[in-house]
């Protein structure tokens, strides 16, 4: 329940209207059904609506007004505009001589009165009416819902969308029983909030409630693009159909909730994973999706230079031992994990993994999720996967000391196991798993290598054109005017097959191999900046020298390669 309503009630009390069991009542019903103080009343019939307005209307010196039979005249109409209108749920009934009185449900909504007047430039008086003669009057004078949402389409689909794609018919989103014509307009924008999203290659889209607007955002190529919003009022009809479509409680609005869409747009399968959880101003909803087809790449393309890549394959090969990658939330570890066991999905090898969760599905390896309300946890999944007799284990994440231990035996005893870890850089790998508990001589026995990445978007190749390195970029990076003197830099200017110039990612990487001579330092429990030092000593390229390569080869920019290795730059100015 808002403030407002709290003030509802405790007035109500104090007259002596409704008892305090009743106004708990109310409460309780209010926030279960998330409605005002007011229709709980209705609902629980301890007051009517009309007796309701009169009590408040004489509290805060306004006049009830009866909007069932008056005509509103049409330079009222004209004096709050639609979106005004619906945004703010008013109804102007009057102008008179430059004072626009308009009809609201909630008298002690003073806050929507100052925000009319800042917006009309003009001076706003308020009257109460009824609720339901509000929404009827919105829809008789400024359209009803389905006839916004239309306009919506159509705005957002001039770019040669074909709006016969966003149909309900053609099973782009699951409908349910319970659906009503009503629900149609809102089923279409949501078809089309998601296939644009499809469309535009977004990984996730964000519906985001702020205090005056409902904010949608794309993350295109790893970065945030906010796209044209619906009206604030169509936020409630957005999100409880989302939570619909992905299993979720409607009725539930005080705890966070996930669930799951399956859709297939425009001939491909798509996974949708749904995070909400509540906010100030209402709930937040975040859709990430994941296209099955994005994760069957070969290794090649995931962005590694050919000596990488014999490096790597030679590394997936091995008969046993422990193979990390590491890197932040969002860095595409998995998508790295998954090339790699697809390139190994042979009828020779049984692979099982343990993920939390499942998020694409791979024909012929055995995945396990992780479901910790009956107790399979990564450690249990784990332990009991070891007696399918497996070759490859993959390990979603090592979290703590009890995964770590049994992963690391198992890489002692003949599996080969992938797994990812949260550290910054590829050494750090060493010392987090020491620090968990492992024991030193153990993870110098089973780790053979680390490998640490990050996503820099690619140069859009339809817009690409030579560019010379800026000094203040030379300056960041710490490097020589001549640096890039035979180097071939690109930049994309932007059109429209790509975001801002770039279209795509790529991985740029740390490959660590665990030599002789860091396994020595391992068992004297040095710490990570000498075993960084050892490392990169023997060859091992940085995140940042292995962003270069690509920056000079026309594959990325400067402006990326800076904005993500930001870290790794100061881990190179400590070791200096």
């Amino acid at each position: 329940m808002t403030g407002n309503d709290e003030l509802i009630l405790d007035l109500l009390t104090s007259r002596g209207f409704i008892s305090d069991k009743q106004a708990e009542e109310v409460r309780q019903r209010a926030e279960e059904k998330n409605v005002s103080a007011v229709e709980a009343l209705t609902e629980l019939h301890h007051m009517a609506e009309d007796q309701v307005m009169t009590i408040l209307a004489s509290e805060y010196g306004m006049d009830t007004f009866d909007l069932s039979d008056y005509k509103i005249p049409p330079e009222a109409i004209k004096a709050v505009p639609a979106d005004v209108a619906r945004q703010y749920r008013v109804v102007p009934v009057m102008d008179n001589d430059g004072t626009v009185v308009v009809a609201m449900a909630d008298p002690t909504d003073l806050e929507t009165l100052d925000a009319l007047r800042y917006i009309l430039k003009t001076d706003v008086e308020g009257v109460i009416a009824p609720k339901k003669q509000i929404e009827q009057a919105l829809n008789l004078y400024y359209g009803t819902v389905e006839q916004t949402v239309d306009t919506l389409l159509n705005e957002m689909t001039e770019a040669a969308v074909d709006i016969s794609e966003v149909t309900a018919s053609e099973g782009l989103l699951p409908t349910t029983g319970t659906d009503t014509p009503d629900d149609a307009p809102i089923i279409r924008l949501v078809s089309l909030i998601i296939l644009e999203a499809f469309r535009k290659r977004a990984s996730d889209i964000h519906l985001e409630p702020l205090e005056k607007r409902f904010r949608i955002r794309y993350r295109i190529d790893g970065l945030l693009n906010e796209v044209d919003n619906p009206p604030k009022y169509l936020q409630n009809n957005i999100l409880s159909r989302v939570k619909i479509m992905s299993g979720m409680d409607i009725s539930e609005h005080r705890v966070p909730q996930d669930g799951r869409i399956q859709i297939t747009a425009m001939g491909r399968d798509l996974d949708l994973r749904v995070s909400d959880i509540p906010a100030t101003h209402g709930e937040s909803i975040v859709m990430r999706i994941l296209d099955k087809t994005s994760v069957m790449l070969g290794i090649p393309e995931l962005g590694f230079f050919a000596d990488d890549t014999q490096t790597i394959e030679r590394i997936i090969t091995m008969p046993d031992g422990l193979f990390l990658v590491t890197g932040p939330t969002g860095s595409g570890k998995t998508t790295s994990l998954y090339a790699f066991l697809h390139k190994l999905n042979q009828p020779t090898h049984k692979i099982i993994t343990v993920e939390d969760p499942v998020e694409y599905e791979i024909p012929g390896i055995n995945q396990v999720m992780v479901n910790t309300a009956v107790g399979l946890t990564f450690a249990a999944a784990l332990r009991s996967m070891l007696r399918q007799a497996p070759n490859i284990i993959m390990v979603g994440e090592i979290r703590d000391l009890e995964t770590g231990d049994i992963a690391i035996n198992a890489a002692l005893t003949g599996h080969l196991v992938f797994s990812t870890l949260h550290t910054n850089d590829a050494p750090s790998a060493i010392t987090r798993l020491i620090d968990m508990g492992v024991k030193p001589f153990l993870v110098a026995s089973a780790v053979k290598a680390i490998m640490a990445q990050r996503l820099v978007r690619r140069v859009c190749k339809a817009c690409a054109e030579p560019v010379a390195a800026k000094p203040d970029e030379l300056f960041a990076l710490g490097l020589p005017d001549d640096y890039f003197k035979d180097a071939k830099l690109l930049c994309g200017k932007g059109c429209n097959e790509c975001n801002r110039g770039y279209r795509g990612r790529l991985g740029i990487y740390e490959i660590f191999l665990l030599e002789e001579s860091i396994l020595a330092l391992i068992y004297e429990g040095v710490s990570a900046g000498v075993i960084r030092r050892q490392a990169r000593a023997s060859g091992m390229r940085t995140l940042r020298e292995d962003g270069l390569r690509k920056a000079g080869a026309g594959i990325t920019t400067l402006e990326e390669v800076i904005r993500v290795t930001a870290a790794d730059q100061y881990e190179v100015n400590q070791e200096a």
